[in-house]
């Protein structure tokens, strides 16, 4: 018998295991992708901080994006485990709106620096010459501080109007996070307003992004096709298609979620894309990244022999 222990603020998050053996199974193994989420991208934080070679725009953008994905994970998986361990589904009414801002914190953050990491690519391989101008440090920091800066405004906006309007007897949330859209589901008030500002915010952190990721490699893809070094034009290939992979992965489950209507969307689907871009993607990061990438697999050797070298 679940204890849900319900007060007149709580929500109940109805979560994503079934109380069966495969909700077991299925538990095991989103704990198991955590684990591997938080090695990964914490491995490649310090990989990037402790090797010189790695310290360029590419990788300082890379190292950015492992962070967000530490915390984004981090926002989702241990409150999903903790219900499912302790058999208590209810978060407090501030507790959802904490997690809601900042899971939607980190969600536009990591668009739009994915969208930064497409620029540097286009101009490294575009223009070569201008490069150290056009992605200098001042240039790199800007990006990551408006990334971070525009995603915590987006979201405050969206977490305070979400605390504010009335919601019915009814709490159970049917997801395993508190989801804006889905909470809207509760509202006792007509919210098509908020809707439509919903579809213009998903049009503006992942269209948007998205249109100029792709024109971005289309003039890639161009510059490379163009390249008389045959080694160049592998090493630009393999840099790319890991990055678009990445994009795929983020973007697509995500814009296939928010940019449909309310009256298309169900909770199973929903939930089901919901582990694509809040706990798949935060894991494959940086095995993509890592297993794709020589000069990744480089810097990793080098540190190991340094720490070896150092023991004995």
């Amino acid at each position: 018998m679940e204890n849900y222990n319900q007060t007149l603020t709580d929500f109940i998050l109805l979560g994503l295991f079934p109380p069966t053996k495969f909700g077991l199974f299925l538990f095991i193994l989103i704990v198991l992708i955590f684990l591997m989420a938080l090695i990964g991208n914490l491995s490649m934080i310090l990989l990037i901080f402790l090797d010189t070679h790695l310290h360029t725009p590419m990788y300082f953008l890379l190292s950015q994006l492992s962070l967000i994905d530490l915390n984004y994970i981090s926002t989702i998986v241990p409150k999903m485990a903790s219900d499912f361990l302790r058999r208590n589904k209810t978060i407090s009414f501030i507790g959802c709106g904490t997690q809601s801002f900042f899971f939607m914190t980190f969600a536009g953050a990591e668009a739009l620096l994915l969208t930064s990491m497409a620029y540097d690519r286009y101009v490294a391989i575009c223009f070569p010459l201008h490069y150290p101008i056009r992605m200098s440090k001042r240039v790199c920091v800007l990006m990551i501080t408006g990334s971070w800066m525009i995603g915590s405004v987006n979201s405050c906006a969206h977490t305070v109007y979400a605390l504010h309007i009335p919601y019915c007897k009814s709490r159970a949330i049917n997801h395993f996070f508190c989801d804006v859209p889905t909470m809207l589901t509760l509202a006792c008030t007509d919210t098509w307003v908020y809707e439509y500002t919903v579809f213009l915010s998903s049009t503006i952190f992942l269209v948007f992004p998205f249109t100029g990721i792709a024109c971005s490699y289309g003039r890639v893809l161009l510059a490379v096709y163009r390249m008389h070094s045959a080694e160049g034009r592998k090493k630009a290939y393999s840099t790319c298609s890991t990055h678009l992979t990445v994009v795929t992965f983020y973007y697509a489950p995500f814009a296939y979620t928010y940019l449909r209507p309310r009256s298309l969307r169900s909770p199973t689907e929903d939930k089901v894309l919901a582990v694509f871009y809040t706990i798949l993607t935060p894991m494959l990061n940086p095995i993509i990244y890592s297993l794709r990438n020589k000069e990744v697999m480089g810097a990793l050797t080098r540190v190991i022999q340094k720490i070896f070298s150092v023991k004995m």
